[in-house]
């Protein structure tokens, strides 16, 4: 069966990194290594990941200094744990877990993403599902990502360090001929509210910088505003704000996603709507 790694981001997690790290440890089929990202946490989860670290020889820590909550920082730090892996040559894995400082994981979670993986070597990314409904795309917490189409992206084996950047990996491997999936059965449960410290911001500003076709953000704002799910009803509105008042920076993590990705995902988003269309057009 393949194997796998874990990246945990967090910052001030005192309440919630012990169980969520245990998660992990205590998959039935364990990751090879967990690397924790402490972002400059200034409670007590530095001296909790050492204690952990005294009994878990496969867990490493890479400790930031506290420069504040920016969440810019989140993907930096993803990539710090792949930097990491390159430069200790740790050892080589079929995928990689993107796991946070508040996701518990059942115990078998990783059996069935790694099983369904194996058996299904078109799909480059899968998750599991949190909620009552099955998203569109795989969640970011959570996602298994197979570690020889990442390194066939145009960011070759990186992050892309840009807003967006967790729907813009499942586009671009969609682009190189690929897909995603969510795994139902396999559960996971966030032990902090969704948005609570951003407002979902960067779920509007992100659809601005990958080129969201306008009709597809307003039907995503109108399912999410209907239906009261993924962000809620006052998260909808938010996301549809930051979305229509966002202005791109010229460089930076604020900048547009290139041409040619910002074009493969109007044109995904048009042609389904184009098809949505038809069918109700079929239908009447």
């Amino acid at each position: 069966m393949g194997s796998y790694f874990a990246i945990v981001t967090s910052r001030n997690s005192e309440n919630g990194i012990k169980s969520a790290l245990l998660s992990l440890k205590n998959q039935a089929l364990g990751p090879e290594y967990v690397i924790v990202i402490d972002d400059g946490s200034k409670d007590s989860t530095p001296e909790i990941l050492k204690e952990l670290q005294q009994s878990w020889r496969e867990l490493f820590i890479i400790t930031n200094p506290d420069m504040g909550y920016d969440i810019s920082r989140v993907v930096k730090n993803w990539n710090a744990a792949l930097e990491l892996v390159r430069n200790r040559n740790m050892v080589r894995t079929d995928y990689h877990l993107i796991a946070t400082d508040d996701t518990e994981y059942a115990p078998d979670y990783a059996f069935k993403l790694i099983s369904y993986l194996d058996s299904n070597p078109e799909v480059a990314i899968a998750s599991g599902n949190y909620t009552n409904h099955k998203p569109e795309m795989p969640h970011g917490a959570g996602r298994y990502v197979r570690n020889t189409v990442f390194e066939k992206t145009r960011w070759k084996g990186s992050y892309p360090e840009q807003m967006g950047y967790e729907s813009a990996i499942l586009y671009e491997v969609e682009f190189l001929g690929y897909k995603y999936s969510v795994i139902e059965e396999a559960r996971f449960r966030h032990l902090r509210p969704l948005g609570l410290n951003h407002r979902f911001y960067e779920f509007g500003a992100s659809m601005h910088t990958l080129g969201y076709h306008p009709m597809y953000a307003l039907g995503r704002f109108a399912k999410y505003f209907l239906t009261g799910t993924v962000t809620g009803r006052l998260g909808s509105l938010y996301m549809i704000y930051y979305y229509l008042t966002y202005r791109a920076e010229i460089q930076g993590y604020s900048r547009l996603y290139d041409t040619q990705l910002r074009q493969y995902v109007r044109k995904k988003q048009s042609d389904r709507i184009k098809r949505i269309l038809n069918m109700r057009i079929l239908k009447k």
